[in-house]
């Protein structure tokens, strides 16, 4: 979908200018195969042109470097519900604060600024900008057999500090949004946790009401993983919803999750899409990769209540 007025002649080609439209939140994958200068071209593209963004970034590959810089092995667990994730013990959320609050973020805003984009970088700790409990324990499957692992850092965020993220786009800014969060460990007291970076974008996209775009090292979501060409381009209805909840596999479980999350929680719309094509962004704000519109997730009869209500107001 393009946003009305949102086309313009560049090189000679019809390019998104991204003026017009909600703000755009993006997350950028931080897996080894996945090339993040298109992403930087295209965000100081829509910014020159009018458009807010916000920037969002994984690191897993940093992480796992450092560790074993470290001399310490990454630990992957899988819950009951078969979605793999990261355990993270005092000694990893150390290296995990390292590798994404400081080489991953710091690397990503100093490319922003070489492209010109007044980019500033924040972990979702500064300003309180991701909060939620700390998860000390976790429900994990070993040797087939559900068990309890305690003494994680992790956490899902339960509350944006959106007027921290609106002030800074006002002024010009591109906030560059780095875990950890805030893992609040009592009512008045938290803690640096690690947290999936897909789970904060789609928290921050729904919080400023905007479009999210994940940009990742595969096209889209496929129905068959195994098939490139089954890509699943548009997913409008609940019934298509529900055969993309049964495509996802593996990492791209995850995904799904948090575009569910996103639109739950107020986000326009959602893309799955490849990070290593020509102006990534851009592309997927066009139409390219999965789209997952708001209808998909909500309710037909409550969309149009809130449509109705918005024009009435």
């Amino acid at each position: 979908m393009s946003w009305p007025g949102a086309a313009a002649v560049a090189n000679g080609e019809i390019r998104s200018d991204g003026g017009d439209g909600p703000p755009v939140v993006v997350k950028l994958g931080g897996a080894r195969a996945v090339d993040p200068a298109g992403a930087v071209g295209d965000v100081a593209h829509l910014v020159a042109n009018g458009r807010d963004v916000v920037v969002v970034h994984g690191g897993s590959t940093a992480v796992d470097d450092l560790l074993a810089d470290l001399g310490k092995e990454a630990e992957y667990v899988e819950t009951p519900s078969g979605v793999t994730g990261r355990f993270t013990d005092a000694e990893t959320m150390e290296a995990f604060t390292m590798a994404l609050a400081g080489q991953v973020n710091t690397d990503l805003v100093t490319a922003m600024k070489n492209a010109g984009v007044d980019a500033v970088g924040l972990s979702g700790v500064d300003g309180g900008l991701l909060t939620g409990p700390r998860k000390s324990a976790v429900r994990v499957v070993e040797d087939g057999k559900k068990k309890i692992k305690r003494g994680d850092h992790s956490g899902t965020p339960k509350a944006v500090n959106d007027g921290l993220l609106t002030t800074l786009l006002a002024d010009g800014y591109t906030p560059v949004v780095s875990p950890p969060m805030f893992g609040m460990e009592s009512e008045n007291e938290g803690t640096p946790v690690n947290t999936d970076a897909d789970r904060a974008a789609a928290a921050v996209a729904g919080a400023l009401g905007a479009e999210l775009v994940i940009l990742t090292d595969v096209a889209g979501v496929y129905a068959d993983p195994d098939d490139p060409d089954t890509l699943i381009e548009s997913v409008a209805t609940g019934a298509e919803y529900d055969a993309l909840a049964d495509a996802a596999e593996g990492f791209m479980t995850r995904k799904v999750m948090a575009a569910t999350e996103a639109l739950e929680s107020g986000a326009t719309a959602v893309t799955v899409a490849d990070a290593n094509v020509r102006d990534p962004i851009v592309a997927a704000l066009d139409g390219t990769g999965t789209r997952i519109e708001r209808s998909a997730v909500v309710e037909e009869s409550a969309a149009d209540a809130a449509a109705d209500a918005e024009v009435d107001g």
